[in-house]
């Protein structure tokens, strides 16, 4: 179904990349309690987006939304090129939605649960078997597809689950928490799973509380927090929106540590491993001042390395209360 709305299931906006979900002031309450109060989203076509946020953020309400499953209090959206409320059934046909709880039934076989979903996209019996063919192979299930899927282990009945989802060719997924409860290795193994999506050009639009999933997957994390988006970027924009990154600088040569421990007042001093820690946002910039400014100097540190808080740091800094500075809306445009 979703190969028939392919050539519409992206927009360009002035110019710039295919977009292939877009909100504005999108909002939503259960009663007295604001979930969604006013989220902007804007996510390029054949990217991976992640939304974090604390339990109870409303990550998933958001994903329900965009999906068509539960509709919004306000706002504007479009998903796949189509207004969400005036043409709800052709986003439901460019998208695929795995949840955080599987979707496969466990009485029948992995062969028989794919069937089922060919012939709810109506494909004709044949081609429902070549495409099941296909994606259990694709899904490393094929020696399995005879066994009920009650019999498959955490990892491969998420793996059968997306494999389900693929289907009816969505050009979108919305993947709900998809690697919770797996182990390492399983969770790797989705991992490579959503990159080849996205080399196919899907968009997969990804919540999770796992950071380094986000940092490993996403071209894009916004955190969802209070209702609102806290923060958006790369991974890499929003580590520098942290204070506590520095430039290291090691020497061996005690003559060189002193001259430049003199020089830099600002840097923290570590006098035992001759080594020196400038503030630092992590930014090309700030390096580039450093090594000119030793170059003018004369000093030349053994050994520089960059240091910057990881996705951890953000998170907390960003729902905890604490907050960030304020340069944050600058840096992640």
């Amino acid at each position: 179904m979703a190969k028939s709305v392919m050539s519409t299931s992206t927009e360009t906006v002035g110019g710039q990349s295919p977009v292939a979900v877009s909100a504005t002031g999108l909002r939503k309450s259960y009663g007295d309690k604001t979930v969604l109060d006013g989220i902007d989203l804007r996510i390029p076509a054949g990217s991976v987006f992640a939304l974090l946020g604390p339990n109870g953020a409303g990550k998933t309400t958001v994903v329900k939304i965009l999906s068509t499953l539960i509709g919004a209090d306000g706002g504007q959206v479009r998903v796949a090129g189509h207004d969400l409320a005036a043409d709800p059934q052709a986003v439901r046909a460019a998208i695929g939605v795995t949840g955080q709880f599987s979707a496969v039934d466990g009485l029948i076989t992995g062969e028989e649960n794919m069937l089922l979903m060919a012939d709810l996209h109506h494909l004709s019996k044949r081609e429902g078997r070549r495409v099941t063919a296909d994606l259990l192979e694709r899904f490393d299930l094929t020696a399995a597809a005879t066994k009920p899927a009650s019999t498959y282990s955490g990892g491969m009945k998420r793996r059968l689950d997306i494999a389900m989802t693929l289907v009816g060719s969505p050009r979108i997924i919305f993947l709900d928490e998809p690697t919770t409860g797996l182990d390492p290795r399983s969770r790797h193994s989705m991992w490579q799973i959503i990159r080849e999506l996205v080399t196919d050009g899907v968009t997969v639009f990804l919540t999770t509380q796992y950071l380094e999933e986000a940092d490993e997957l996403a071209d894009r994390i916004a955190v969802l927090n209070d209702g609102r988006i806290a923060a958006e970027g790369t991974a890499e924009e929003l580590k520098r929106l942290v204070p506590g990154g520095h430039i290291r600088l090691r020497f061996t040569d005690p003559a060189a540590y002193r001259s430049a421990a003199s020089a830099l007042r600002e840097a923290t001093r570590d006098d035992a491993a001759l080594t020196l820690h400038i503030p630092s946002d992590g930014s090309q910039r700030e390096l580039r001042s450093v090594l000119d400014w030793l170059d003018s100097v004369g000093i030349e540190a053994d050994e520089l390395t960059v240091h910057t808080p990881d996705l951890d740091d953000v998170f907390f800094a960003l729902t905890d209360g604490a907050g960030v500075p304020d340069q944050r809306k600058e840096t992640t445009r």
